[in-house]
């Protein structure tokens, strides 16, 4: 199988590239396609719009069609004005975590944890504890449904897209400490407003999150009790990446620069006369200069003079204007979206924007959306679970609005892909190789077969009621014929024709190489 689909891999490779040939034209039918809705679609476009989506429904390919190329990743870029469908957005509108306030949150859990520790042990506490930790199961879980709402039904697909993948690069885990209770408020405040600005204010905003601190534990970092646990991660993962030329004694003192930036649900702690103007508090999050280590520190090279948190602001700018910083940025981002093994070429120019537009990461992608290698490459990447998951309900469905988030949840629990499922904070693989074995196969089929011939449970009540739809979906319709027909290579569509019903037709589809990759 692994064969085949390499097999398949290379066919649809060599075909985007001579599509791509014949698509080149002259400046003026260019200036056609901006301004007039596309003649023909061809399998490039669609290949394209899927890598810039999280998958093909009516409403994306017909707003490609619409804007041509460049004006629709454009508009994608600059999500201003991208409306949920009304009866999504009531939805994500009516779940509690929509509405949490994270300082309160924190300071109630701590208050009925601390209420719990009085109780002896037995059934009563138990229960007490039982009731406290579904609470925050609840609002992980509505975390979860939420942003599976948004990336199946939102118009704004690239910035789904992007919210996934910053989540993953900049991994926190919902089982450790109280990240329960938080990981709704970083998706929200800490990663969506700042998937296409600079790079720099993505990277403090995610410093500044209780839920990053609590998960690596930098509420722990104080002078003379130096925890390097986020120093280090910051560098190795979120930034620099392994091997770019970083030193242990750099990790230390970034760790000391970090020193007293932490976590605090309750009142203000007494801080000297002399350090109060230092004293930062937002939310949850807090610096505290009395647990700031202010003796100087050597970091890259550079000084860093003691001054409070405006020393962790200058450590991020320097470490982001490292062009190690640019590279493996940009490296990630070809990984997820372009190939396993990004073309050198590309990354180096992905590196040069983003180094001479201060991290302006619209800018790095445009870069990445609109090079050669990337349209070279359309039909050679394998969707990991996330992709496929929301791309199967999305071309299934096409706008139909589902009632039940569970079974994607559990698929992509059962795929090893669950939004904040990650224990360790390296995120998930970007690579096909860790998302293609047999078992892997297997589940994908099932899941295919469950969309293929019923509704899967997906128009069932929330609350665990049956269903008030049945049936399953037309997937030989007339997004099928305009999208996805026209570009089918011959043997899924000699597999489609030997179906022996609608419903294995559906799964054949689904399961098959074409819809694997993209």
């Amino acid at each position: 199988m692994v064969r085949r689909r390499r097999r398949f891999n290379r066919v649809l490779s060599i075909a985007a590239a001579v599509v791509g040939a014949v698509m080149a034209g002259c400046a003026s039918q260019s200036a056609q396609r901006a301004t007039a809705p596309l003649p023909v679609l061809h399998r490039e476009d669609m290949l394209w719009l899927e890598r810039v989506s999280f998958g093909l429904d009516t409403a994306t390919v017909a707003e490609y069609r619409r804007l041509g190329r460049e004006q629709y990743l454009d508009r994608e870029l600059r999500p201003l004005d991208a409306p949920l469908p009304p009866r999504i957005a009531a939805e994500i509108a009516a779940l509690d975590v929509t509405h949490v306030d994270p300082l309160r949150e924190l300071a109630d859990v701590s208050a009925q944890y601390k209420v719990i520790n009085t109780i002896a042990d037995g059934p009563d506490k138990e229960a007490k504890r039982k009731a406290l930790n579904d609470n925050g199961n609840k609002l992980a879980y509505e975390a979860v449904r939420r942003d599976l709402l948004r990336a199946v039904y939102s118009p704004a697909q690239l910035q789904e897209e992007m919210v996934w993948f910053w989540l993953n690069h900049f991994s926190v885990f919902q089982g450790k400490a109280n990240l329960r209770w938080l990981v709704g408020d970083y998706e929200e405040h800490a990663i969506r407003p700042h998937v296409f600005g600079h790079f720099k204010d993505l990277v403090l905003a995610t410093l500044e999150h209780p839920a990053m601190l609590q998960y690596l534990d930098n509420n722990q970092n104080a002078a003379g009790h130096i925890n390097e646990n986020y120093a280090r991660e910051l560098m190795e993962l979120h930034t620099l990446g392994v091997g770019s030329g970083y030193s242990q004694q750099d990790v230390q003192n970034l760790a000391r620069v970090l020193t007293g930036v932490g976590v605090n649900s309750g009142d203000a702690p007494h801080v000297k006369p002399d350090l109060q103007r230092l004293y930062r508090r937002d939310g949850a999050f807090e610096f505290n200069p009395a647990r700031h280590d202010f003796g100087s520190k050597m970091l890259l090279g550079h000084t860093i003079d003691g001054k409070g948190f405006g020393e962790v602001e200058d450590a991020v700018k320097l470490i982001v204007a490292q062009p190690a910083c640019a590279r493996f940025i940009s490296t990630q981002l070809a990984l997820y979206f372009v190939a396993d093994n990004p073309p050198a070429a590309l990354v180096d120019r992905m590196s040069h924007t983003f180094m001479h537009t201060d991290g302006d990461l619209a800018a790095v992608l445009r870069t990445m959306f609109l090079s050669r290698e990337f349209n070279a490459s359309l039909g050679g990447k394998f969707k990991d679970p996330m992709r496929f998951v929301v791309s199967a309900v999305r071309f299934a469905y096409d706008g139909r609005p589902i009632s039940n988030t569970r079974p994607m949840v559990n698929w992509l629990n059962g795929l090893g892909e669950g939004t904040y499922g990650h224990q360790t904070p390296d995120g998930y693989s970007l690579t096909e190789i860790n998302w293609a074995s047999s078992g892997q196969m297997s589940r994908r089929f099932d899941i295919a077969r469950l969309i293929g011939a019923g509704n899967a449970g997906l128009f069932n009540a929330e609350s665990g009621g049956a269903s008030a739809a049945t049936g399953f979906p037309q997937l030989s319709n007339r997004l099928y014929f305009e999208a996805v027909e026209p570009f089918l290579v011959s043997r899924t569509k000699d597999a489609l024709n030997r179906a022996n019903s609608q419903q294995e037709w559906n799964t054949f589809l689904l399961s098959s190489p074409d819809f694997g990759y993209e």
